[in-house]
């Protein structure tokens, strides 16, 4: 066997390892989509798996309806495609992931709920992006924001975000324009492409992001002589859950976006 095909190999039996195979049962699978149907002693001398043991991993892939067996003289052993195979058990591994997101979720919310100084400092410009993702995916009704700069990438991210949560209510307050590695960005349009209610203001090189009017983050970093570019490896977050605090910046958020609206009549 080539080189080539033996890391092919490998790597097919590590992803179905990773599914839940042991790793004869994984070899035999890969052994048997080539050859289709077979007899036990034809899988075992091809996969190299001992005829000791070849029978008890058949069983296993029957039982997980990887593979079928036909009575006969020696018994014969057909492989499913692997396309029914594998796409039932992404759909399984699909509906536990889910499950566990939402049950570790409610743990972890309820771990932060008994935190005494629920204020936390996030470095880097990745974890503050992460970060800002993850608040609007847990948010239940509305996502208000102030916009006086981005991140590279950071736009995309948040719009694809936003999507992803439908049944919120977004509101951005946004400086027209940023500058992205001496490039400049139109803040306003770029969410406007998206169709996410935003407004022009005039908001200092500061970010906010509140949600549900119970937390928020506000973001700083420091910008080159000329003002135009961020500094990346200054960025930090503050992320803040005191829901009265989240509260008063929602209720001056909300204001000041309904003066805006009046002046725009």
């Amino acid at each position: 066997m080539s080189l080539d095909k033996t890391i092919i190999m490998d790597e097919n039996i590590a992803i179905l390892k990773g599914i839940g195979l042991t790793m004869y049962e994984a070899q035999a699978y890969v052994t048997l989509t080539s050859l289709i149907s077979s007899t036990a002693s034809e899988i075992s001398e091809n996969s190299g798996i001992p005829r000791s043991k070849i029978y008890d991993v058949l069983k296993g892939l029957i039982k997980k309806n990887f593979i079928d067996v036909e009575d006969g003289r020696p018994l014969t052993y057909t492989v499913k495609s692997p396309v029914e195979v594998l796409s039932r058990e992404k759909e399984r591994l699909n509906s536990e992931i889910d499950d566990t997101i939402t049950r570790l979720t409610n743990i972890y919310e309820n771990g932060m709920s008994q935190v005494q100084a629920p204020i936390w400092r996030v470095y880097g410009v990745e974890k503050i992006i992460a970060q800002e993702i993850e608040i609007i995916s847990r948010a239940k009704t509305s996502v208000n924001m102030r916009i006086g700069f981005l991140f590279e990438g950071e736009g995309e991210a948040l719009i694809k975000a936003f999507k992803k949560n439908k049944k919120l209510n977004v509101n951005i307050l946004a400086s027209p324009t940023c500058y992205i590695n001496d490039e400049e960005v139109n803040i306003i349009r770029l969410f406007q492409d998206a169709d996410i209610n935003i407004q022009k203001a005039d908001i200092p090189f500061v970010k906010v992001l509140i949600c549900d009017s119970k937390e928020m983050m506000h973001t700083y970093t420091k910008f080159s002589e000329d003002k135009r570019n961020v500094i990346p490896e200054t960025a930090i977050g503050i992320w803040n859950k005191y829901e009265d605090i989240a509260k008063n910046y929602d209720d001056r958020f909300m204001n000041q976006l309904k003066k805006l609206k009046k002046k725009s009549r």
